[in-house]
């Protein structure tokens, strides 16, 4: 079974690029990102996590519909990049927190986990969504979405991600696509 990613391996990719994925110029982000919006509808969110925010170009894309949104993400780095780029935005905060070990406050409306739970084994993975589950507020959203791309870095494929959060989450499913490079899931809680 494949390790746990840690921190210091973002580290090392933010030391080498500040754009690691390509987050700002990449046409596949463009139409997750795109997607991904589309998928929330025109809900407003009081209050958002997005969790594994990196450089936070997603994250000027969502601040729009939030009052509030927490972004996170492990690298110091990252943090300090995405921070730069949304000072423009009052509502938004950025932390530097590793997921599930330093999981904020909620209740949150939105949890978004955008290419990050793949980063951790099984076991892991579902300790982090009964995290994200107990911080939504009543009615509040969880919205999944994973590359499908095969990888020998990480200990899950996106595929397998999806099948274990539908497998296992307490939340009604929504919402589901599947993409050739990516797939979308979007849970809702109990209001």
């Amino acid at each position: 079974m494949r390790q746990r990613l840690r921190r210091e391996f973002f580290e090392e990719l933010y030391d080498n690029s500040d754009d690691p994925w390509r987050f700002a110029t990449s046409e596949y982000e463009r139409n997750k990102y795109e997607r991904t919006l589309g998928a929330l509808g025109n809900r407003r969110f009081r209050r958002a996590l997005e969790v594994g925010s990196s450089i936070g170009v997603f994250t000027a894309l969502l601040a729009p519909r939030c009052d509030e949104l927490l972004a996170v993400d492990t690298s110091e780095r990252a943090v300090e990049l995405a921070r730069r780029r949304l000072r423009a935005l009052p509502q938004v905060r950025v932390e530097r927190r590793t997921i599930p070990e330093e999981m904020p406050e909620g209740p949150f409306d939105l949890v978004l986990a955008s290419e990050v739970l793949y980063y951790s084994p099984r076991d892991a993975m579902l300790d982090t969504l009964r995290r994200l589950e107990g911080s939504l507020a009543p009615g509040g959203l969880l919205l999944a979405v994973h590359w499908r791309g095969e990888t020998e870095t990480y200990p899950l494929l996106g595929d397998e991600v999806h099948e274990l959060l539908a497998a296992h989450t307490r939340l009604t499913g929504t919402l589901s696509m599947t993409e050739p490079e990516y797939r979308l899931d979007l849970f809702k809680g109990e209001a």
